[in-house]
Parts: C-alpha cells; sequence; structure tokens
C-alpha cells in the first residue's frame, strides 16, 4: 500500500515536470527566443551597469530635487493604505462568514475585493490617468483601489480565523452585534491585520515607483526624467535611495510585528 502510494506521487510529479518542459519548449518556439543569446545577454547587461549605472559625486547635486519626491511617494503610499485599509475594515465585517449581517451584504463585499484585488496596479493607474490625467491624485487612488482589494480580502480571512468560543459567550450573554464587534472580533484580529496593514505599506512603497513613472509624479518620475536623460549615474542614485528606504520601512516593519505578534 505505501508502495503504491509512493509509485503514485513519482508519476504524478513526473507528469508534472513533463507537461511543464513542453510548455517551456513550446514557448521558445512559438516567440522564436533564442536561449543561447538571452543568457549570453545577462553577462553584457551586468558589464554595462557595473560599468555606468552606478552614483558618482556629480549625481550628488540632485539630492535636494529627490528627497522630496521620495517623501512625496512614501506619504502617499502611507495615506493610501492607512485610508484604504478603513474602507476595507468595513467590507470584511460585511463579508466575513462570522460577522456578516446577511448574505447580499456578504456577496457585494466579497465582489468588491475580488474585482479591485484581481485589477493590476498598473491598469488602475492606466485607466484612471484618462480621468485625472497624470497628477499625484491619480497615483493615490490608483494604490487606493489596489490596496482596497487585498486588505478586504486580507480582513476577511483574519476574521474568519477567529474562534467561535468568545463570540458564542457573548451571544449566550445577550450581547448585541456591536458589542461582540468590539469584545470579541477586533481584539483577536487586530495584531494580525496590523501586521497585513504593514506589508501594505511595504508592498505600495515599493509600487509607487512603478506608479510614479506613469503619472509623473514622486520618486518614479525622478527616475524616469534621469533614465530618458541617459543620465544613468543619477538614475542610479535615486534606485539606491529607493532600496535604502524600502530595507528601512521594512526592518521597522518587521521590528512593530515581532511586538504585535
Amino acid at each position: 500500500m505505501r508502495d503504491d502510494i509512493f509509485t503514485k506521487r513519482r508519476n504524478d510529479n513526473l507528469r508534472f515536470f513533463l507537461v511543464l518542459i513542453i510548455l517551456t519548449v513550446g514557448s521558445i518556439i512559438i516567440t522564436n527566443y533564442d536561449v543561447i543569446k538571452g543568457f549570453s545577454s545577462i553577462a553584457k547587461a551586468l558589464i554595462w551597469g557595473g560599468s555606468n549605472f552606478y552614483p558618482d559625486v556629480k549625481s550628488l547635486r540632485i539630492l535636494p530635487e529627490i528627497l522630496p519626491k521620495l517623501q512625496e511617494t512614501i506619504l502617499m503610499s502611507i495615506a493610501a493604505t492607512t485610508v484604504a485599509s478603513v474602507f476595507a475594515l468595513f467590507l470584511s465585517l460585511a463579508g466575513s462568514k462570522t460577522t456578516r449581517l446577511n448574505r447580499i451584504f456578504s456577496i457585494i463585499s466579497r465582489g468588491i475585493a475580488s474585482l479591485f484585488r484581481n485589477i493590476p496596479l498598473v491598469a488602475w493607474a492606466m485607466v484612471l490617468m484618462l480621468a485625472f490625467s497624470q497628477s499625484p491624485l491619480t497615483g493615490y487612488l490608483a494604490l487606493f483601489f489596489a490596496s482596497l482589494g487585498f486588505l478586504t480580502r486580507a480582513f476577511m480571512e483574519t476574521i474568519d480565523e477567529v474562534g467561535n468560543n468568545s463570540i458564542e459567550a457573548l451571544q449566550a450573554t445577550g450581547a448585541n452585534y456591536f458589542h461582540i464587534i468590539f469584545q470579541a472580533v477586533l481584539p483577536a484580529s487586530m495584531p494580525q491585520m496590523i501586521s497585513w496593514l504593514l506589508f501594505m505599506i511595504e508592498t505600495n512603497i515599493r509600487d509607487a515607483t512603478l506608479v510614479g513613472v506613469l503619472t509623473g509624479t514622486g520618486i518614479g518620475f525622478s527616475f524616469d526624467l534621469y533614465y530618458k536623460r541617459f543620465d544613468y549615474h543619477a538614475a542610479s542614485l535615486v534606485v539606491v535611495f529607493i532600496v535604502i528606504t524600502v530595507i528601512f520601512i521594512e526592518f521597522v516593519s518587521n521590528n512593530i510585528r515581532r511586538v504585535i505578534l
């Protein structure tokens, strides 16, 4: 019996890898991808990057320009995420199986979460540019809508994981809906919700760079501007500051998570 299970698992793995190989080879043939040229280009790209894409002394002149842009990107990301988390909390309470008021509200909330979560951030930015052109509002709304979908889904799952013991105990004492929410559900799920919020802030600070390229705002626009001018030293300095900022935010976020979880 045990040998049969092992054999079946091995055959399933072999079939999976066979299908994967067929898909890979088929994609290479259909797209006319030159594998040898592709791998050889990696070495050339690394050599070019080491020779051209690095900050130099002259690039430090742009510090007064990029620091305000970096600050704008960070604040926009934090604002979009925190505001989205408030709306996501209400939608998750309405959509969660543990706290939903009725089935209709639950379906609507889950539908909003699914719709907003499955539209890529870049698509949000491009669609919103049609209405608001290239502006900070466009970048803010793109981050807001993408965050709303992700956080609503994450908060729903967090609430669904809350144990029913405390909820049933409050219901037995005659507690109403809001007492159950504020005395049982939120205290139990809030640490994990804060963790998701911090994760989303980290993600949005990274994604805001790409949004800035599209919407002409923030640090992303600065990178795009210097790169298109072929000022690679200045563009690389922008990248360095973005990386430092993301690492610092992640460090602070991990310490906060360690305290609350």
